[in-house]
């Protein structure tokens, strides 16, 4: 993933980033990956639906096709937000 220097982060557009703030950039398709994995570490249920649902519109084929090993991480991110 190429480095996001403060320069260039101050220079995006509101669209290349999730969420409002400038957080979670998804101007390229490696920071987009990046921003769905932070969001499922950091983020609340609410912050994800909504990183996710930015990611897959810019980008469709991220995250789409669904590995077993894809659904069972999946599985246990929302048995943990239920928590």
């Amino acid at each position: 993933m190429a480095k996001l220097t403060t320069k260039a982060r101050n220079a995006l557009q509101a669209k290349s980033f999730a969420l409002s703030g400038g957080r979670y950039p998804i101007e390229d398709k490696n920071h987009a990956r990046n921003a769905l994995a932070r969001v499922a570490q950091h983020g609340s249920s609410a912050e994800k639906a909504q990183v996710r649902a930015k990611v897959h519109a810019k980008y469709p084929g991220i995250g789409q096709k669904k590995t077993p090993e894809g659904r069972e991480l999946e599985r246990r991110l929302a048995a943990k937000d239920k928590r």
